[in-house]
């Protein structure tokens, strides 16, 4: 580059030129911002609760919002540029005061959902618009946070005692020499004691982010019909639960303890989303025969 030439992103070469539209400082700007507040967070998230099966879905729905985002991301820059610094500043110091909050006093639920305000104050410095266009990744953090330990064990209780009684209950009617004793089942000569990661609070939330990420790529139009499919996920979540819990049964019956709880337990894990996505998609395909049957369903 010649003496005193002033750089431009057209200078770039092709491969690495940036989105037309994109204001590469601001850009950088933002996100060493974003690395230098949130880089440590993530650290600590990676090396703790995300390392947990109740919490290790929290790498992918970040990776899935990132990819929300980026889907938009010409929308975004294509929207006339009209600051709403009002409610920009009043996001920023709610984001700020949670974050400060919750890094000095290790309260990740704030600390970590500090992100969520402070990402709306930076789309509205381009505008209410922006906020309007990303609110579902916005909304789809929510997932990632991390959940209240108190919320967790108060919910995750009773769950877990109503899928052990329906998973034993099941299996005995099949035939299979099985007794429960509170969340303990004892089948054959086992004992397998149903964990929070396999009918808790947790696994219900992320297939719930499931159910809800399916609708927004789906992007369906009606109300009601959304409003059903985001209702029916709660049960789905519980059945996918138990179809869980009895493969676990059965192979550590079949095969052992060793089996149970090698690498099997983790495919049971894969078998838990296979099932809800699959009841998702009855559920949907079942919600759409309503709306050619009944044509005053808006479905």
């Amino acid at each position: 580059m010649a003496s005193g030439q002033i750089f431009e992103p057209s200078m770039l070469p092709s491969r690495f030129k940036p989105p037309e539209g994109l204001d590469l400082p601001a850009a950088v700007m933002v996100i060493v911002g974003y690395l230098l507040m949130f880089a440590p967070t993530f650290r600590d998230l990676a090396t703790t609760v995300w390392l947990r099966d109740e919490q290790g879905h929290g790498p992918l729905i970040f990776a899935v919002v990132l990819w929300l985002i980026y889907r938009k991301l010409e929308k975004l820059l294509a929207l006339p540029s009209r600051p709403a610094f009002i409610g920009g500043s009043l996001c920023l110091l709610l984001g700020l005061c949670m974050f400060v909050l919750g890094r000095s006093q290790a309260v990740q639920l704030l600390e970590v959902g500090a992100l969520i305000p402070i990402s709306a104050a930076m789309l509205l410095l381009k505008g209410t618009a922006a906020l309007r266009l990303l609110w579902f990744p916005l909304f789809f953090m929510l997932f990632m946070v991390p959940l209240p330990a108190a919320l967790v064990v108060a919910v995750t209780t009773p769950l877990k005692s109503a899928v052990s009684a329906m998973a034993s209950a099941l299996l005995y009617h099949l035939g299979y020499p099985i007794g429960r004793s509170g969340v303990v089942l004892t089948v054959g000569p086992y004992q397998l004691l149903v964990a929070d990661a396999c009918a808790g609070l947790n696994s219900m939330f992320t297939l719930e982010a499931l159910g809800l990420l399916y609708m927004n790529i789906m992007n369906y139009k009606s109300v009601l019909r959304n409003l059903i499919m985001a209702m029916m996920i709660v049960p789905i979540s519980f059945i996918a639960n138990i179809v869980r819990v009895c493969i676990l049964v059965l192979v550590t019956y079949h095969f052992g303890d060793e089996a149970g709880q090698g690498f099997v337990h983790g495919f049971a894990g894969m078998v838990l989303f296979i099932v809800a996505l699959t009841l998702i998609l009855a559920c949907d395909h079942g919600l759409a025969w309503v709306g050619r049957r009944f044509k005053g369903w808006v479905l």
